[in-house]
């Protein structure tokens, strides 16, 4: 085969979709990752980076459009780096993802037949987003801006609105950034560390319409906030509470430890599987509520509860999936790393009238054994719903020990899935049933899956 050098172009087809999301042709049985490209584009492509046996390459020139090249639907697509795939047709996006949970079971897993099912595509793949956290910056000319940063940088891209939010946050995106504008608040500077705020968080209850504005800042004294939140409540009637979330650390994480709440209440009330629940300002809460209703129900009609499990519900959160699974099991006992979690999972079970649900508060890992040793007889089922680096192995060695007839893991990174159910199955003896993806991110490359093991 030839050698290539970066600068070199070249002329080839794309074939695939990355999980990174770039586009993925071959030459000369080489890869060659080019982003903002799709399957079936014929491109000539400049190398940017050249490797023995991959390059990473920029377009030149579009020779033969895909036909599943879409026109996006925002303005700044091709500069912001909140999606990737606008330019990919729906059906395309999620053949990409079905693939990718594939390939990393079969790859990375070891599985020889991987047994995925067909993805749950998204109803709206446009204007699903129940929350949006935008970082703030100001421009040479001194104006506020609130977007998303640009591919690859730490260029801000401004936006007035965003196609993949629910469309009740776009007049609060808008007109906010004027008002910090007239309030003349400092904005926050990161690599001099000076200036207040920092990001404009937004959340609305999808079934509720209740909207919840959040500025983070690196001090709470910024001059007449309470007087702005006032504005903003009367001007938005939906608008339940204003909040300032203080983070005055050196550091990417977006939310501090501290918030306090100007005007109103700090949360928004969503409906969630037929159950309230109270999400705050830094909560974790599914993005895609009907998706995460879709996978939950997936998981109720796989388990084919009687009321005579006992459930452990590992990464619980504030009790998403463990309320709806307490409801139709005998026990349920979530246990979650962040004590303000627990606390709102509590209140969530309270405000719900459940009443056989427990949450502790600890690392997964220990308290794993601990809360199944004291349990009369070994939990019948235990739900994993991990960050995206996936379970810790001292959880995954619990599991081993503990041996539940039955194990259901949802995951946001098929990479770090396909990790786990491997030692699962080859330390644990579990075999892997199916697993089932589903859309909660279209227009990005990020696919969720629920897994189902049995003993």
């Amino acid at each position: 085969m030839d050698g290539w050098q970066q600068g070199e172009t070249l002329e080839l087809t794309i074939t695939d979709l990355s999980s990174s999301g770039d586009g993925l042709g071959r030459w000369q049985e080489r890869v060659v990752f080019v982003p903002d490209t799709v399957p079936g584009d014929a491109i000539r492509v400049r190398l940017v980076q050249a490797k023995p046996t991959f390059a990473r390459g920029k377009v030149r020139q579009l020779l033969s459009p895909s036909p599943d090249r879409v026109r996006p639907a925002c303005i700044v697509a091709d500069k912001c780096g909140g999606c990737q795939w606008q330019s990919v047709s729906y059906p395309a996006q999620l053949a990409a993802k079905q693939q990718q949970v594939v390939d990393a079971l079969a790859r990375l897993g070891k599985f020889t037949h991987p047994p995925v099912q067909p993805i749950l595509g998204a109803e709206l793949p446009l204007g699903y987003r129940n929350k949006a956290t935008y970082p703030l910056a100001r421009s040479p000319e001194g104006l506020v801006k609130a977007g998303y940063f640009r591919k690859g940088s730490h260029k801000l891209v401004n936006l007035n609105q965003c196609p993949v939010q629910d469309e009740r946050l776009n007049p609060l995106l808008a007109e906010v950034k004027q008002d910090i504008q007239e309030r003349g608040w400092s904005i926050y500077n990161e690599s001099r560390h000076t200036g207040r705020l920092r990001h404009l968080g937004l959340r609305v209850g999808r079934r509720t319409g209740q909207l919840l504005l959040t500025l983070v800042s690196t001090a709470p004294n910024l001059k007449d906030i309470e007087l702005q939140a006032q504005v903003w409540r009367e001007r938005y009637p939906d608008l339940v509470g204003v909040c300032v979330n203080l983070n005055p650390e050196k550091t990417n994480a977006i939310f501090g430890p501290e918030t306090l709440v100007i005007d109103g209440v700090p949360y928004v009330e969503e409906i969630f599987a037929h159950l309230r629940f109270r999400i705050h300002a830094t909560t974790f809460f599914q993005v895609n509520t009907e998706q995460a209703e879709r996978v939950l129900q997936v998981i109720l009609e796989d388990l084919h509860l009687t009321g005579a499990e006992t459930i452990i519900d590992a990464y619980c959160g504030v009790g998403t999936l463990t309320l709806p699974l307490a409801q139709r099991a005998k026990r349920c006992i979530g246990l979650e790393v962040q004590p303000e979690a627990v606390e709102q999972g509590l209140a969530n079970a309270g405000l719900n009238g459940i009443d056989n649900v427990e949450f502790r508060a600890g690392d997964v890992g220990e308290l794993l054994p601990k809360t199944a040793a004291a349990l009369s007889a070994p939990p019948d089922i235990v739900v994993l719903d991990p960050p995206r680096r996936g379970c810790d192995r001292p959880v995954l060695d619990a599991l081993v020990a503990l041996k539940p007839p039955r194990l259901v893991y949802m995951s946001c990174d098929p990479a770090t899935l396909a990790r786990d159910l491997q030692i699962l199955r080859d330390a644990g003896g579990y075999t892997l049933t199916h697993v089932q993806p589903a859309d909660f991110f279209p227009q990005t490359p990020h696919v969720e899956c629920v897994a189902f093991l049995v003993a």
